[in-house]
């Protein structure tokens, strides 16, 4: 098994220590986990907003740059859910048709569905509340959304539990928007600022120190409203969590 690391652009030059977790974490597994060098963004924003054209070229480079490897493993729900869903409509415009949809994966539900681990070597003595992104819910299946009335599951938490000293928490309305949503929360500034708030607000009822998720995105527009607002918790993304102690 051959996993190619996908880290999208934002973390490469926002986050840099959530890719160096995700491959940290992906040995300690025993997986053989290769970065493969000039990745690009996935297009995400491009096709978002309306530059379907922008995000094909990418799509099909991306699709060159994975084709080697029996998975595709990336520490983004949104955008393995992009590249999952939408590349192949985009490429079959190019008359090509995606492979990288069917082997890609957010490396939560990586582990989670197909390492399958028992025990993990992460410690992380805090109060963690979950934020479950809306990507990663309603087009990964990361956790079970509300609307669908179904028996309750989180993936995100089951790998949690398996970490020494946490204390993990939810909020009221675990699965409502944080108000990011790319081109939203430019496009509707103060709405998707009033929506952190109230996101963050849930969060901090819990009695957490550190907000978790699948999503640098996410965790990026809570953690600006935090600093702006100067609030008493803190974001991780929950790879650094999981890869704690390697």
């Amino acid at each position: 098994m051959k996993v190619g690391l996908f880290i999208p652009c934002y973390i490469n030059a926002i986050y840099p220590q959530v890719g160096v977790a995700s491959y940290k974490l992906l040995k300690s597994l025993g997986v053989d986990v290769d970065y493969p060098l000039d990745q690009t963004c996935c297009g995400q924003p491009m096709a978002n907003a309306g530059f379907e054209g922008e995000a094909s070229k990418l799509a099909g480079r991306f699709e060159d740059l994975f084709k080697a490897y029996d998975y595709i493993v990336g520490p983004s729900a949104s955008c393995v859910a992009f590249v999952k869903l939408n590349y192949p409509s985009i490429l079959k415009h190019e008359g090509h048709q995606c492979q990288s949809a069917g082997k890609i994966y957010d490396l939560c539900e990586f582990v989670h569905d197909v390492l399958k681990p028992t025990s993990l070597k992460a410690s992380f003595p805090h109060k963690v509340s979950i934020h479950n992104s809306c990507h990663g819910v309603r087009e990964l299946n990361l956790s079970s959304p509300s609307e669908r009335n179904i028996p309750y599951y989180n993936k995100l938490r089951d790998l949690l539990s398996m970490v020494q000293g946490i204390e993990v928490f939810e909020p009221a309305h675990p699965d409502e928007c944080c108000g990011f949503g790319g081109m939203f929360a430019v496009e509707e500034q103060a709405v998707s600022v009033c929506m952190a708030q109230d996101k963050i607000r849930h969060h901090m009822e819990t009695g957490a120190e550190y907000i978790t998720g699948a999503d640098s995105s996410c965790l990026m527009h809570m953690q600006g409203v935090i600093d702006r607002e100067h609030l008493p918790v803190k974001t991780i993304h929950i790879v650094e969590i999981l890869a704690s102690q390697l």
